[in-house]
């Protein structure tokens, strides 16, 4: 199992959609399934989709969540697994592809 970490950018999208749900009472379901998504990705990253229009030497995947409009982008690593993004899967699709090319740098 590799370690997951989260990105500094994911960590600021994961408060605000936190954020934007507590004031609809759903903020405990949407941090569970962030959390089981984060055990999912670390047990078994391969099994989560690649996302087209990478660069295909990157390995980025993605990992949506079940009740909520959003995804784990992230990064496998030989060491470890890096979410890139907890992006809204109906907003500003690719908005964080150049995340990507920085990480590769």
């Amino acid at each position: 199992m590799k370690p997951v970490r989260l990105e500094p950018e994911a960590r600021l999208e994961l408060r605000q959609a936190a954020r934007w749900y507590e004031e609809r009472g759903l903020v405990a379901r949407l941090l569970e399934e962030v959390d089981a998504a984060i055990v999912s990705i670390g047990a078994l990253p391969r099994r989560f989709p690649r996302v087209p229009g990478v660069d295909p030497s990157l390995e980025v995947r993605r990992c949506l969540l079940r009740s909520f409009p959003y995804a784990l982008v992230f990064l496998v690593t030989p060491d470890e697994l890096l979410v890139i993004a907890i992006a809204h899967v109906r907003r500003e699709p690719g908005y964080w592809l150049y995340r990507v090319e920085r990480e590769d740098e």
